[in-house]
């Protein structure tokens, strides 16, 4: 199956291959190398020894209460005493938006359960927000902070979006109307501010989005049940994402997003979801490249993927770049999971994903095992718009098991305007009939690999 893109070996000298695997080794060892730089910025924020227990600012464990005023108040009183912990104990507590402050932390204990309203018009006045990677001003995600610093939510409760319950995922695709007058306000330089959705536009919230925040925890807990993406840090800075569990489905639940943000780390987590598991993206098209705030050190590690459209994934918004993505020890195992390792643009993105590199994973089941496209979703873009580029990938040392459709799909904009630059080293693939798709695309190494029974 490999044969054909198979680096020969010339005669006499330093064969070319040899050359070609030894070039690309140092070059991902060097970029390897950078990691323990990065992991040393991400570190967990700190708390003081407070606690402040919901039930004691009103909140009542019984599923029916409105809890919302509680949670607020709590979080207020943690927050102007200097900080602690906002403490949720056993029992289903539901409540509208919560909007963490600087220095609290929203733990769950064993048990608990915040279960957030079905009532859309609870998720108002709107607060400032990306869309699918465009700014505006649009429902209140179910947990939002904004502009703060020392924020976690932990603990070993669920949270529960309640997404199928509602109208949320009835709203796929009415959002249309609303989405052509964004993207006109956009063209004329209209505000952020001053784009203002809700009611009757069905652009759904997103779960949990810190936004311009700074040393973000999220960890232990269990989320289910998304309107749409699950995690989404906006524009912050040191974010640890540690022993979740995010079980989904509907349209765009996307796991973890992390968007326009830098020095994140997701470890020891769990995704089964109704879109991508994880996908980093840095916003979409005009509004992205006006903002220009990259998405950049990034690490992946440990983590497990089942349902989903892509495991680790890059785009589709990349207007403003993505760089430095690190994925390893990862498994990948589920016969509804598309791509194991998804890379997506298009023309009227722009942007880049650069320096993305992948090792010691195990695709236990997956339809492909590594899928790069620069013609994703890309009705209306035109060649020379914003050609976005994906160059300098490295996957090595991993082992693909099971594939119902390819190894290895790659595919440019175009012969002026390829993928470059791609290296897969040291990996096993499955034989399939269909083998692999490569076009528009330069510089694309193939070393090392091994055939598999399938």
């Amino acid at each position: 199956m490999f044969a054909a893109l198979l680096l020969a070996h010339p005669p006499g000298g330093l064969a070319a291959a040899d050359t070609t695997a030894a070039e690309a080794t140092r070059a991902a060892e060097r970029a390897w190398a950078r990691v323990p730089d990065i992991l040393k910025r991400i570190t967990p924020p700190r708390f003081p020894d407070r606690d402040f227990v919901v039930t004691q600012f009103g909140a009542v464990g019984d599923g029916k209460t409105d809890c919302t005023k509680a949670f607020a108040d709590a979080i207020a009183a943690c927050h102007n005493a200097g900080g602690g912990r906002v403490v949720v104990p056993e029992g289903v507590f539901l409540t509208g938006p919560i909007h963490l402050k600087s220095g609290v932390n929203l733990h769950l204990r064993k048990g608990a359960t915040i279960r957030f309203d079905t009532d859309t018009r609870k998720y108002l006045p709107a607060v400032f927000t990306r869309y699918e990677g465009t700014e505006l001003m649009n429902y209140s995600p179910f947990i939002y902070a904004f502009e703060a610093q020392n924020i976690a939510i932990t603990g070993e409760g669920t949270l529960d979006g309640q997404g199928p319950a509602g109208e949320w995922h009835a709203w796929k695709g009415k959002f249309r109307p609303a989405e052509e007058r964004l993207m006109d306000m956009v063209r004329r330089g209209v505000p952020a501010r001053e784009r203002v959705f809700g009611e009757g536009d069905f652009f759904r919230p997103n779960f949990i989005q810190p936004c311009r925040s700074r040393n973000v925890l999220i960890e232990g807990v269990r989320i289910i049940n998304s309107p749409m993406w699950v995690i989404n840090p906006v524009y912050c800075t040191n974010v640890i994402v540690r022993k979740v569990t995010v079980e989904t489905r509907g349209p765009n639940t996307d796991g973890c997003n992390p968007d326009s943000s830098t020095d994140v780390l997701i470890e020891d987590c769990h995704f089964s979801n109704g879109d991508d598991c994880i996908a980093i993206k840095s916003g979409r098209d005009l509004d992205g490249r006006r903002v220009n705030i990259p998405s950049q050190n990034i690490i992946v590690r440990n983590c497990t993927f089942e349902k989903g459209h892509g495991g680790v994934t890059c785009g589709s918004e990349t207007a403003g770049g993505i760089r430095n993505v690190f994925a390893e020890n990862c498994r990948f195992d589920s016969p509804d999971l598309d791509m194991a390792i998804r890379l997506k643009t298009n023309p009227a993105r722009g942007g880049y994903i650069e320096d993305f590199y992948v090792r010691n994973c195990t695709v236990q089941t997956a339809k492909f095992g590594i899928h790069m496209t620069m013609r994703y979703a890309s009705r209306g873009a035109v060649e020379g718009e914003s050609i976005p580029i994906i160059r300098n990938i490295d996957v090595r040392d991993s082992t693909f098991l099971k594939l119902t459709r390819q190894p290895i799909f790659i595919e440019g904009w175009s012969k002026d305007m390829p993928v470059t630059d791609v290296t897969i080293a040291n990996c096993a693939f499955p034989e399939t009939r269909s083998g692999n798709t490569i076009t528009n695309a330069v510089r694309v190494n193939l070393i090392n690999l091994r055939t598999l029974p399938q």
